[in-house]
């Protein structure tokens, strides 16, 4: 069985796109090639690597990539997480499936680090949340 692609694109590809390409990783990489992207790539922020550390999952290997990376590439799914990259979206090559899952960014918050890190985990668990369902969804059998 061939797996399905998906791209995950927020603004920075540093906090949304990263921890969602991370999440369905783990938890179905079996099902699905996945991507994320940003429309103005800004780097992985320190506290989406530090909160995904939490659940085991590491960002060593990740970094901010443009969208127009992918704009020729076939995907099943894009998957824009804010209304910056649904406004921006570049057209993709065939006819993917565009889920948009509108999550406020946590890099909004502004404070200590202590009260940063919780809109961090709140946004990880939101997007796993989600991503657990969507598997489910498309995998039932899972």
């Amino acid at each position: 069985m061939e797996k399905e692609k998906v791209l995950f694109i927020c603004t920075g590809n540093s906090v949304r796109s990263q921890m969602a390409e991370a999440i369905l990783r783990d938890l179905g990489d079996k099902y699905y090639e996945i991507y994320s992207a940003g429309i103005k790539p800004a780097g992985v922020h320190r506290l989406t690597t530090q909160v995904m550390i939490e659940e085991g999952i590491s960002l060593d290997d990740h970094f901010s990539k443009h969208v127009n990376d992918y704009k020729d590439k076939k995907f099943d799914y894009i998957i824009p997480l804010c209304e910056v990259a649904v406004l921006s979206l570049p057209k993709f090559a065939g006819n993917p499936k565009q889920l948009n899952w509108l999550i406020d960014d946590p890099i909004r918050v502004f404070g200590p680090d202590e009260v940063r890190i919780k809109a961090f985990r709140f946004t990880r668990n939101l997007l796993k949340d989600k991503i657990t369902n969507f598997v489910k969804e498309q995998h039932p059998d899972n």
